[in-house]
């Protein structure tokens, strides 16, 4: 998919999986994407200034190859935007067997194609790239998951993804599958969810060897004492910054393209903003640009002591009581159908496999008080907006892309972030709803 920018002023593009419709410029121009090899179009883009087109370092990660910066310079199709006008471009792509067609189109008449090809079909033989999953132990009884792929892919810069709330690097199979074939890629699991939660009860039980309940403590978190390795132990966005940074630094040892969906779209940014040095790159996925409502110790001391508990290790008895209700809820099979029925626009998408690994989740030991340690823990030091205003600050790349249809982060979101960073593109895909990367992995 091609995004056009017209100087600084923000652009809003539509894509349609479903129909082709056209509207347009005053000419066209077509870039074609070698099915067998690049279709690279996440985060792909050009720019428009001075009269000329050109593709940033950025882009050209993932047009490798592709000597694309000639056909582009040669195109008129651009002819038609000038500095200073506002462009809004609608789309579509037509999801098939081998090709994807894609026309970005303006007021009529055709724009621009690109042909996107479908991910590998390991049903018919096609290779995609075999995925580890690894565990790295960053500190005493923390251990992380992680997956990766194309690792002796050396000479290739590295990918990093980070999930949203309440799922995990298995979240991001298609892509480390595919883009694992050209690229070193990698996918975590945060602290506190997916495979990284503790492997060891945080808490230890009373004397009696029951809770102060009553009963026995089948459920890890709910001790009345506190193990000496979870001291201060609380899972922030604070310390899931932290936990990409030393990933990054100790893990992957080299800078990265990070991408992330919804809640690990702002740590995604929150991590680029405090590491400018770390990051190439950044791309959103429907990101959530706001998380935790206590606020930070750190920003707020004098408002944070208000509130005499935020997220760490035992749980209040009050508390306790609170997570044992909703948890029973929550974690019920069909609640967790139901959730997944919002998020994915497309119902005949199969998620059995997604479903599963979270049913799995909840029946971990420390799921229960973990999923209390993240809602009642403290805001980050900085707010999405201050992310972007640094990351914006630092030269790095943002790309935008939102599912139309989420109910959740709606595209509104989206445009609000083009607002504060109008040069970085913006791509609406539709349909498609809270996580695009798994529902509509091909554009």
């Amino acid at each position: 998919m091609e995004i056009l920018s017209s100087s600084t002023v923000p652009c809003r593009f539509a894509v349609s999986l479903r129909s082709i419709l056209s509207e347009n410029a005053s000419s066209s121009c077509l870039l074609k994407i070698p099915a067998s090899r690049e279709r690279r179009m996440l985060v792909a883009r050009t720019e428009h200034s001075s009269g000329s087109l050109r593709l940033s370092g950025f882009d050209k990660l993932f047009f490798k190859n592709l000597n694309l910066e000639e056909s582009l310079r040669s195109a008129d199709a651009l002819g038609g935007l000038r500095n200073g006008d506002s462009k809004v471009f609608s789309g579509s792509y037509s999801i098939g067997r081998g090709e994807v067609v894609g026309r970005i189109t303006e007021n009529g008449e055709s724009l621009n194609k690109v042909l996107i090809s479908e991910l590998p079909d390991e049903s018919n033989g096609e290779h995609s790239a075999p995925i580890s999953s690894c565990f790295w132990e960053w500190k005493p009884k923390l251990h992380v998951h992680y997956e990766k792929a194309g690792c002796e892919n050396v000479k290739s810069p590295s990918v990093l993804f980070l999930p949203g709330f309440g799922v995990g690097s298995f979240h991001y199979e298609k892509q480390l599958k595919d883009l694992g074939r050209d690229y070193r890629v990698w996918a975590i699991d945060f602290l506190g969810q997916g495979m990284s939660l503790p492997v060891e009860n945080p808490t230890l039980l009373s004397r009696e060897g029951v809770t102060p309940e009553g009963r026995k403590d089948s459920i890890w978190g709910f001790g009345d004492e506190i193990e000496p390795w979870a001291n201060e132990l609380v899972f922030s966005m604070d310390l899931w910054r932290d936990q990409v940074q030393y990933f990054v630094e100790e893990v992957i040892g080299e800078p990265v393209y990070v991408v992330g969906n919804s809640l690990g779209g702002f740590v995604a940014l929150y991590f680029a903003a405090s590491n400018p040095q770390l990051v190439k790159g950044v791309t959103l996925l429907n990101a959530t640009p706001f998380w935790g409502f206590l606020p930070n110790p750190i920003r707020s001391p004098r408002l944070a002591k208000i509130f005499p508990w935020s997220g760490t290790f035992p749980l209040p008895a009050n508390v306790r009581k609170l997570t044992e209700f909703f948890w029973q809820k929550i974690s019920d099979p069909k609640s967790i159908a139901e959730i997944l029925k919002q998020v994915y626009t497309d119902h005949s998408t199969n998620i059995d496999k997604v479903f599963s690994r979270i049913i799995e989740i909840t029946q971990h030991p420390a799921a229960a008080a973990s999923f209390a340690s993240i809602m009642f823990a403290p805001q980050g030091q900085l707010s999405f907006r201050e992310t972007l205003a640094r990351c914006k600050v630092s030269n790095i790349p943002i790309c935008l892309m939102y599912g139309k249809e989420d109910p959740w982060v709606k595209p509104f979101w989206g445009l609000q972030v083009k607002q504060q960073v109008p040069e970085a593109p913006y791509y609406e895909v539709s349909p498609a709803g809270h996580c695009p990367h798994d529902e509509v992995p091909e554009v």
